[in-house]
């Protein structure tokens, strides 16, 4: 229980009247907004991406990591939904300085974001809509992991970027992701969320599957002699923890295992 409370990095202060005029500051966060049935109480939000269509004439405070802090406050609002890594650290404490009621949260497993679901759906007063949401992605967490289960996991080489070699740790989401499809992160020792690595690194932990977004980014992996199929999965919702990583998490799998 503790670790689930560090984890999901919680910061709830309630408005007196209920949330209003909420701004979205991660793009997970406002997916997770709309899946609520919740996109009328959104009054801004940070882009990252293509956004659902639902939001195409909501004013955007910025991009990760330039966050218009002058457009956001003009826009009033009565709670923040932050993603810690999309706003930059001496933007985050001014915020906190500012006193907008908050909530703050980095899932790092599955069965975090469900709970996600439900604290999110409280603050929005989509208590219900946020039960049934976890409800659901638990039970498709469950049987994907009944499905994909495997003695001895496959050791799996998820690669972010290919110049410079990114991959994720061991505290990602993906990470978890990766044991739900029956794998094992090949650098799931590594507490940074997307620490750089060497080719020689991925080499020497032997990986069996190298799991990347592109055929681009996997083809320099044939100059090397590897035993390791080499898998692309397309869907970057894979990335963006949300209702919708589920049906991603799926495709991983069946990548996976193919």
């Amino acid at each position: 229980m503790k670790r689930l409370v560090a984890c999901l990095l919680l910061v709830l202060v309630w408005p007196a009247q209920g949330a209003e005029r909420v701004v979205s500051l991660a793009p997970s966060l406002t997916e997770i907004a709309v899946e609520l049935g919740a996109a009328d109480l959104l009054v801004g939000v940070l882009d990252g991406g293509e956004r659902p269509l639902e939001l195409a004439g909501i004013p955007s405070v910025g991009r990760y990591g330039q966050l218009d802090m002058e457009r956001l406050l003009s826009l009033k609002p009565d709670l923040l939904l932050l993603w810690p890594g999309s706003v930059g650290v001496a933007q985050r404490e001014q915020l906190q300085r500012l006193g907008i009621p908050t909530y703050t949260a980095e899932p790092q497993t599955l069965d975090q974001l469900a709970t996600q679901f439900e604290q999110v759906g409280l603050q929005l007063g989509r208590v219900e809509r946020g039960r049934q949401l976890a409800e659901m992605f638990r039970q498709r967490v469950a049987e994907l992991r009944q499905h994909y289960r495997r003695d001895v996991p496959l050791r799996v080489f998820y690669q972010v970027w290919d110049r410079p070699l990114y991959t994720v740790g061991g505290e990602q989401i993906i990470s978890d992701a990766l044991k739900v499809c029956g794998g094992e992160n090949l650098f799931a020792d590594l507490s940074l969320p997307a620490p750089q690595v060497s080719v020689e690194a991925v080499l020497q932990r032997k990986p069996e599957v190298i799991v990347a977004g592109s055929q681009a980014q996997l083809d320099a992996w044939n100059a090397w002699s590897l035993n390791a199929r080499l898998v692309v999965v397309p869907d970057k919702g894979i990335e963006r923890p949300s209702g919708q990583m589920i049906g991603a998490v799926e495709k991983l799998c069946n990548a996976m295992t193919r």
